[in-house]
C-alpha cells in the first residue's frame, strides 16, 4: 500500500484546477485518470466558452486544457500524474484501490481525497435504440474533434440544450447533413445563439418531439420521431420520418457519483443537479471528513462552474491537511464571486435552489 497526501479522482476541468490550487498552496498532489490524457471533456470541445475572463471565455475548449495543463507543470515538484488508471474502490477505511494499465491493482492511503469524477451521458429508451449508428454526444465528438473521423453523413440530432446544438453546428462544419434536432421540451434548453446559428444554416428545431423507434437491421437506417403531448405522452398519427445513418442523443447528463457513494458519503437525489450527489459543506468537504468533491459529481453545470469548483476544492482541501494558500481568504472569496457571476439568470437559480439542498453547515458533517 501506499501513503499519499492528497489524491485527486479525475482529470478533467474541476481535477486539473483543484490540482493546481492544492499544489500552489503546497500540497503534495497525485492526480488518478482513467483515459491516457488529461483534461477530460476540454480535449474533445472546439467550441468557444462563455463565462468571464477568469473562466477563460471566448477560448476554445482544447486550448483551455493546454493552459491548465502548463499551469500545472508550475508545480511539477508537488504533482504526480497517474493517466489510464482507474480507482475501483474507495473503503470505509480510507483506502482505495486502483487498477492501472489494466493489470497493476494496488491500494492507497491518502490523508484527503478529492473526487472529481464528472458526470456520464443519459440514454433514451425507444425500440432498437442500440443500433450502430446510434451515439451519445459525447462519442460524436471525441470521434470528430479528437480523431478527425465523420460518424455519418445524414443525422438526426436529439437534444436541443447546448451540448447539442453545438455538436450540430460542428457536424455541420465537418460536412455532416444535419435533418433536424428535436426535442421533447415544448421550448429549447440551449442559449439561443447557439440555436441561432444551426437555424440560420436550414435546420429546423422540433419542440415538443421525441423519437418513437429506430429502424435498420444490421445499422440504423430510418428514424421516427412523433410529437409529444404536455404530459411527454406520444401523439398518434403525428409520426415522420428521416432517412439517417447517424442519431445523436443528447438527453443530458447524470452525476458520476458512484465512488463517494460507496465510500459512505451522505447522498440526496436532486432533480436541479441532475441525479445523485453527495451533501457538503461551503468548503466541498462530504459527510466523511477529509473526502472532498468538485464538478459534475456534485451536480451537472457548465464546465466554467467546474473550474471554479475545482479551485475551491483544492484550496479547502490542502488547507485541511496543513497546507493554507498565503492568499486564502483573497481567493476563495474571488472563487466565491465568480461561481456566483456564473449561476445568474433563470438556469443558475434553478442550480442553486438544488444547491441549497446539499449543503450543509460544518456542525451538520458528521
Amino acid at each position: 500500500m501506499v501513503n499519499k497526501e492528497l489524491v485527486i479522482v479525475g482529470g478533467g476541468p474541476a481535477g486539473l484546477c483543484a490540482a493546481i490550487s492544492a499544489a500552489s498552496s503546497g500540497a503534495n498532489v497525485l492526480i488518478i485518470e482513467r483515459n491516457n490524457e488529461l483534461g477530460g471533456q476540454l480535449v474533445k470541445q472546439t467550441h468557444m466558452f462563455f463565462g468571464s475572463e477568469k473562466q477563460y471565455a471566448s477560448t476554445r475548449g482544447i486550448d483551455i486544457a493546454d493552459i491548465l495543463l502548463k499551469e500545472l507543470e508550475k508545480y511539477k515538484d508537488r504533482v504526480e500524474i497517474m493517466t489510464n488508471a482507474t480507482v475501483v474502490g474507495m473503503y470505509e477505511d480510507g483506502i482505495i484501490s486502483v487498477l492501472h494499465k489494466e493489470d497493476n491493482y494496488f491500494k492507497i492511503m491518502p490523508k484527503a481525497l478529492i473526487v472529481a469524477t464528472g458526470a456520464f451521458e443519459k440514454s433514451l429508451a425507444f425500440p432498437n435504440n442500440d443500433l450502430p449508428g446510434i451515439y451519445g454526444a459525447g462519442a460524436v465528438q471525441t470521434l470528430m474533434n479528437v480523431y478527425g473521423i465523420k460518424p455519418g453523413n445524414k443525422v438526426l440530432m436529439v437534444g436541443a440544450g447546448n451540448i447539442g446544438l453545438i455538436v450540430s453546428y460542428q457536424l455541420m462544419q465537418a460536412g455532416v447533413k444535419v435533418l433536424a434536432i428535436l426535442d421533447a421540451a415544448p421550448k429549447i434548453g440551449g442559449y439561443l445563439v447557439h440555436a441561432s446559428k444551426v437555424r440560420r444554416m436550414g435546420v429546423p428545431i422540433l419542440t415538443s418531439h421525441t423519437v418513437k423507434e429506430a429502424i435498420g437491421k444490421d445499422c440504423l437506417e430510418k428514424a421516427i420521431v412523433c410529437e409529444v403531448d404536455n404530459k411527454f405522452q406520444p401523439i398518434e398519427g403525428t409520426e415522420k420520418e428521416f432517412d439517417v445513418d447517424v442519431m445523436c442523443v443528447s438527453v443530458g447528463l447524470t452525476p458520476l457519483s458512484e465512488l463517494v457513494a460507496m465510500r459512505g458519503c451522505e447522498m440526496k437525489y436532486i432533480p436541479q443537479l441532475s441525479g445523485f450527489v453527495p451533501t457538503r459543506n461551503e468548503d466541498y468537504e462530504t459527510s466523511v471528513e477529509n473526502v472532498f468533491v468538485a464538478g459534475d459529481v456534485t451536480g451537472v453545470e457548465e464546465a466554467s462552474a467546474a473550474m471554479v469548483e475545482g479551485y475551491l476544492a483544492g484550496l479547502c482541501a490542502a488547507k485541511k491537511i496543513g497546507h493554507k494558500h498565503e492568499n486564502y481568504d483573497s481567493l476563495r472569496e474571488d472563487y466565491t464571486e465568480q461561481l456566483a457571476d456564473l449561476r445568474r439568470g433563470p438556469v443558475g437559480q434553478h442550480i442553486l435552489s438544488g444547491i441549497k439542498e446539499i449543503v450543509k453547515f460544518p456542525q451538520e458533517i458528521v
